[in-house]
């Protein structure tokens, strides 16, 4: 027969990723003629859990180098991009306000196309990101013995009982009563 304990602890109880695409149109001072490149940097982002939903804030910096006056001169776009993005995770309950949220980024942003539309630039940016989702859980694990699930508890110790009574010198107790 097997017995069983129960040991509460704080686990992942959710967990999940997914794919976010940012299109951005960046307009330009001059009018470019060859994007050199595109590279995105200090990624940075928070996340909390409502209504059982996970929101995500976060901001990354986009630079593209490109080219403009018919490959003569250079210059780089800096811009700043918020966002805010939303991911339901499977898993957990259905009262996620008490659970903690820890936000990933797997993949963090990065420009997969980047081409010239007039005086803008059109690029576009993925990024993926996963959040698990931590809280208290219950697990239960056999310990492979045959006791009970329940400890017996004595109202005294039969031993200490048996040990006052060899202790006691009985004609100390008479000498006092006389």
């Amino acid at each position: 027969m097997a017995s069983f304990r129960e040991i509460v602890t704080k686990a992942v109880i959710g967990k999940g990723k997914k794919q976010f695409t940012d299109n951005l149109t960046l307009p330009v001072n001059n009018n470019p003629t060859t994007v050199l490149g595109c590279w995105v940097i200090n990624h940075n982002f928070t996340g909390t859990v409502q209504s059982g939903v996970v929101t995500i804030n976060g901001s990354y910096d986009v630079n593209i180098w490109y080219s403009y006056d018919n490959d003569t001169k250079t210059e780089v776009l800096k811009e700043t991009k918020n966002y805010t993005e939303t991911i339901n995770v499977q898993g957990g309950d259905d009262n996620l306000t008490n659970q903690e949220v820890i936000i990933r980024s797997l993949s963090g942003p990065s420009c997969v196309k980047a081409e010239i539309a007039g005086n803008n630039i059109n690029c576009i940016i993925d990024k993926v990101l996963g959040i698990e989702l931590v809280g208290d859980t219950k697990v239960r694990i056999n310990t492979l013995d045959e006791i009970d699930d329940w400890d017996e508890i004595m109202d005294s110790d039969e031993t200490i009982d048996e040990k006052i009574d060899e202790e006691v010198v009985e004609e100390y107790l008479e000498e006092d009563n006389k």
